[in-house]
């Protein structure tokens, strides 16, 4: 047994359950990240201080988004319902532990469900059209109060977005096409096609920074959209704006007690219509189409923090049973937070 795990063993032996779980995990996981890391990257570095510590952050992020990978895996081969009650959701616990495995610095990490959020691209369907419950869905999304959009903003907003996503050249309604963005300074394209990123969110007209990104005093909608995932909303993850979206009918209130719902752990939440069973919910009807218990993507976002200095590593990944899990897209970038 290696010798990391003996001088642990006394703490991890006196803890219980999930953290004793993740614990052991993580350490699995770091010894084999650490094996890769000394052969492929340590033996080629110079003597450079800079270098060493831009190293150790590398590996601290990835020795994070590994735990991370773990996780994700056992709780697919364990069950095929999600919720907020699993291991998954519990990324704090991973983070805590990650100071006991380094002499300096620690990971932060985060694993959030996909489908818990409005995933973009499958607004319109292959030949362009919108799909109208997904279109629905995000119009009242976007009428949330926090964003500060009227109905006829929404509703211009719905055709630019619809223009630069669809394959075709034609105008919708107050939209823009090519001709439109080809006119700016500097002139671009318009994708005519699905979102690669959110961050393209901006290059679309009529859609600011503000609404994107948000200010100090707000979210934008960034947090609650992905470019990933089949549509399908899991209401066991999903948050309060993205629940009261599912229907005209929902308001604060009912939101409130779905979550609350959903939090007690005697509530069993493998039917997607568990909700109706929540009081003053019966007459409640979404879409069938719209919702599920399962989640199959994930967003990781691993941190490796030395000093004033990070490594961020973000990952989407999508899970199938009986497969490895498949990385959709992987962004890594340094800062110094000082």
């Amino acid at each position: 047994m290696p010798i990391i795990f003996w001088k642990l063993y006394p703490k991890l032996k006196s803890q219980k359950g999930f953290a004793l779980i993740l614990t052991l995990l993580m350490i699995s996981m770091i010894l084999v990240v650490t094996l890769q890391f000394n052969r492929s990257v340590w033996s080629g570095l110079s003597g450079s201080s800079n270098l060493k510590e831009a190293a150790r952050l590398r590996l601290m992020a990835r020795s994070g988004y590994e735990c991370a990978m773990v996780v994700l895996s056992e709780d697919k081969a364990q069950n095929d319902v999600d919720t907020l009650r699993e291991p998954w959701a519990q990324s704090r616990e991973l983070s805590l532990q990650s100071t006991a495995l380094f002499e300096n610095g620690h990971f932060m990490v985060e694993l959030s469900d996909v489908c818990g959020k409005i995933q973009i691209n499958q607004l319109l369907d292959d030949q362009g059209n919108w799909r109208p419950t997904q279109k629905d869905m995000f119009q009242r999304f976007l009428l949330s109060k926090q964003f500060g959009l009227d109905s006829d903003e929404v509703s211009n907003l719905m055709d630019f977005i619809k223009d630069w996503m669809d394959p075709d050249n034609e105008v919708t309604r107050f939209g823009a096409e090519s001709g439109y963005y080809q006119g700016l300074e500097p002139p671009y394209s318009c994708a005519n096609g699905p979102l690669a990123s959110l961050d393209r969110l901006i290059l679309i007209n009529g859609i600011s920074e503000e609404l994107v990104y948000g200010t100090t005093e707000k979210k934008g909608i960034l947090p609650y959209l992905s470019v990933h995932g089949d549509g399908k909303i899991n209401i066991n993850t999903a948050g309060p704006l993205i629940l009261k979206a599912l229907s005209t009918e929902m308001n604060e209130d009912m939101v409130q007690d779905m979550i609350s719902y959903r939090e007690d752990p005697t509530n069993d939440l493998a039917d997607p219509k568990w909700y109706q069973k929540v009081p003053g919910m019966d007459h409640i009807v979404f879409d069938a189409d719209l919702l599920t218990t399962q989640s199959d993507y994930f967003e990781i976002r691993s941190t490796g923090v030395l000093g004033t200095m990070e490594q961020h590593l973000n990952v989407s990944v999508f899970r199938e049973s009986g497969k490895p899990i498949q990385i959709l897209q992987w962004k890594a970038g340094i800062e110094n937070t000082n």
